[in-house]
This record gives structure tokens, sequence and C-alpha cells, in this order.
């Protein structure tokens, strides 16, 4: 399930602001660079801030193994034509490479929520966008963190509740509509119930947030956010690649 999990992981402890600067600057240069080599140094840097998270590759994968399909889906149904000669490869690639940086920015995240409270989100939003906006934003962000995770975990349960009475047996178009209702009615309920707590809570505007201090740890990722968006614009500013 795609939530917080304590740890002690390098990436654990740092700050969530260098940890929010690394994620949009990596999903800059990944932006910028679609190429397969510029691909392949993203994966390796991908793979080491997921080890440094404490975050397998395959747990990172298995929390969009719901999206991961439709992403290979979109080249596939690129290539083909309505006509002679019905595939056509090559249109499938540029396709693939946009499902692969995808997939790319998907780990990262899921590093980043499984490392960071929900508490420090808010707060880092709330810091790094100022007055009423980054408030606002910041209680979104909670909202959302702390929402998703549930409706996982009642998906779940649905699913495992149509197992055990046999529904996987039903077609696959009765299957989908037991669930999406299902999935609508928990949803409405959680709603419901989440709207009397914040109330209940007196939910404030503008709470305390929890200490935060940036240190050499943090130094380190700015360091890293940097030079990935300077990677990034470099092209624009160079008229030309990266050198080599």
């Amino acid at each position: 399930m795609l939530a917080y999990e304590p740890g002690d992981s390098p990436a654990h402890r740092l700050d969530a602001r260098s940890k929010l600067l690394v994620q949009a600057a990596f999903a800059a240069a990944a932006f910028a660079h679609t190429d397969p080599r510029g691909l392949a140094a993203l994966t390796a840097l991908a793979a080491a801030l997921l080890a440094l998270s404490a975050t397998p590759v395959r747990v990172a994968l298995a929390e969009y193994r719901g999206v991961v399909p439709f992403l290979a889906l979109g080249p596939a149904l690129e290539s083909l034509r309505l006509g002679a000669p019905w595939v056509e490869p090559a249109a499938a690639v540029d396709p693939a490479l946009a499902a692969y940086r995808t997939v790319l920015l998907l780990a990262l995240v899921a590093a980043y929520v499984r490392t960071t409270p929900v508490r420090e989100s808010e707060a880092a939003v709330g810091r790094l966008v100022p007055g009423k906006p980054g408030r606002l934003l910041g209680l979104g962000v909670g909202l959302v963190f702390r929402f998703l995770p549930v409706l996982q975990s009642d998906l779940s349960r649905v699913r495992d509740a149509m197992r055990a009475r046999l529904g996987d047996e039903r077609p696959l178009r009765e299957r989908i509509r037991l669930l999406v209702t299902a999935g609508a009615t928990r949803v409405f309920a959680r709603a419901d119930r989440l709207a009397a707590a914040l109330r209940a809570r007196c939910l404030s505007w503008n709470p305390t947030p929890p200490p935060a201090s940036l240190d050499r740890r943090d130094a380190a990722a700015v360091a890293l956010a940097l030079a990935l968006a300077t990677w990034a614009v470099w092209p624009t500013f160079s008229g030309g690649p990266w050198p080599t």
C-alpha cells in the first residue's frame, strides 16, 4: 500500500523540502531528455535513489500494478494501422519511451511517499508556496495522502470478498461493474466520515507545522536537484545536447 513507512534510511532523514526539489528536478530532466541515453542515465539515478530510500524496485512497481498495463498498452495501440502494413513498430518507439519515463517518475513518487510523513509533506508545501495558496495546497496534499491508502485498502477488501464468493468466475464486465459500484459506495461513505471528523476536530486553516531544519544531507540533495535542473535546461541555453 502506498503510504508512509517509518525507517532510518538516508531518505527518511532528509527534509521533505529537499526531497520535493529532487522530485521536481528529476521530472524536468526526464521531460527534457527523452532519448534512450538520457533515460538510461535517469534509470541509474532512479535506482540509486530507490536504494537510498530503502524501497526495492519491485515494491515501487507493485504500487502501480494497475497503471503499468495501461502504460504498456499505449505503445502497442500506437503501432497499429488501419491498412497495410497493419503494424508499424517504429511508431511505438516514442510512446514506449514516454511510458518508461512515466514509470521512473512514479517509482520516485512511491519512494517519496514511503519515506515522508504526511504532516511533513503538508508543512513542506506550505513553506515552499507562500501565503494562503500554500496552506490550501498543503491541506489538499495531506488529505490526498491520507485518503488514497484508505480507498486502496477498501478496494482490496472488495476484491477479496468477490473472490471468496467466487466472483472471479463472473464475466469481466460484471466484475468491473461490481468493483466500480462497491468502490464508489465506499468513496462517498469515507468522504462523509472524513468531513464529519474534520468538523469534530475543528480543522485548523493554519496549523502549527512540525519542526524542520536543513543539514548537510539536505545540502547534498539540493545540489543533486540543481545538477538535474541544469541538465534539464542545458539544451535550451546551449543550442545543443549535453556535452559528452
